[in-house]
């Protein structure tokens, strides 16, 4: 098939992936040989519009995994702010050294009834943004190689295809109920009402956590009132150069050292043509 244009449309508070999702498609765009466009839809602002694709296009779509399905605050923009029209695409996620469960399964039906024709999906390992234990540095730079090999793999898949591709066949089912969050002692932990706390002797009031804030949930007069939903994305705990974020949920600070003592071991990073 004939593609004209490589698109990468990713929602990514903490950066990982963006990282992988620009990967893969500036590399499957340069054995295309065709140019290359992003498109962040990590703040608010950038999904108050459809984006429309086309036949010619391939679009690369990452999401991070949460509770291992796709963030269920993204999931319904996801399935009405992206028009595929017949364009192709590669569905990724990433996820912090759990599992990404159903995640990728959701997002490749997603695109799916969006208008797109999946051809490849993957899996990569991003660090969690919960902590720094798990996965520390992810993606790294082998990752990244690995990405770029599935890109390039992609991309051959498409260039050699007849016709319109079979949907990519992905392990996870769809409609699974998201993984349930558990302490240290075994026990569900409830952390959904948990906001970021402010330490006053850092903030200086830059703001910084405002504008970075997927869901535009912190007051732009005071950064320490958060009246807006909060997913624990960690955005601004992680962008504030101050330091000036944290939490201090007993909820979730459980559930933290329960991934901390469990999820240590290196996972890998799988994809699938």
């Amino acid at each position: 098939m004939e593609i004209q244009k490589v698109w990468a449309v990713y929602w990514s508070p903490t950066g990982g992936c963006r990282r992988v999702t620009e990967t893969v498609a500036e590399a499957a765009a340069a054995r295309l040989g065709v140019p290359w466009e992003c498109v962040d839809i990590t703040l608010p602002q950038a999904r108050e519009r459809v984006y429309l694709f086309a036949e010619t296009d391939l679009v690369v779509v990452g999401t991070p995994t949460y509770a291992g399905k796709v963030p269920n605050k993204l999931l319904p923009w996801l399935q009405s702010g992206l028009r595929g029209n017949g364009a192709l695409a590669v569905a990724v996620v990433v996820f912090g050294n759990r599992s990404y469960d159903n995640s990728l399964a959701e997002l490749c039906a997603t695109l799916e009834g969006d208008g797109f024709h999946t051809a490849a999906a993957g899996a990569f390992v991003a660090q969690h943004a919960f902590t720094d234990e798990l996965a520390y540095g992810r993606p790294g730079w082998s990752d990244l190689f690995e990405a770029k090999s599935f890109a390039a793999q992609a991309a051959d898949k498409v260039r050699r295809a007849s016709g319109v591709p079979e949907p990519v066949r992905v392990p996870g089912d769809p409609a699974a109920p998201y993984y349930l969050p558990k302490g240290t002692d075994g026990q569900p932990a409830k952390f959904l009402k948990a906001k970021p706390k402010t330490k006053a002797s850092r903030c200086n009031g830059c703001g910084a956590c405002v504008r970075m804030c997927p869901m535009g949930a912190i007051d732009p007069q005071d950064p320490s009132n958060v009246p807006g939903t909060c997913i624990k994305c960690q955005a601004c705990v992680r962008k504030c150069t101050k330091q000036a974020k944290y939490f201090d949920d007993e909820a979730f600070l459980s559930h933290v050292a329960m991934l901390e003592a469990h999820f240590k071991d290196p996972k890998e990073n799988e994809t699938f043509l």
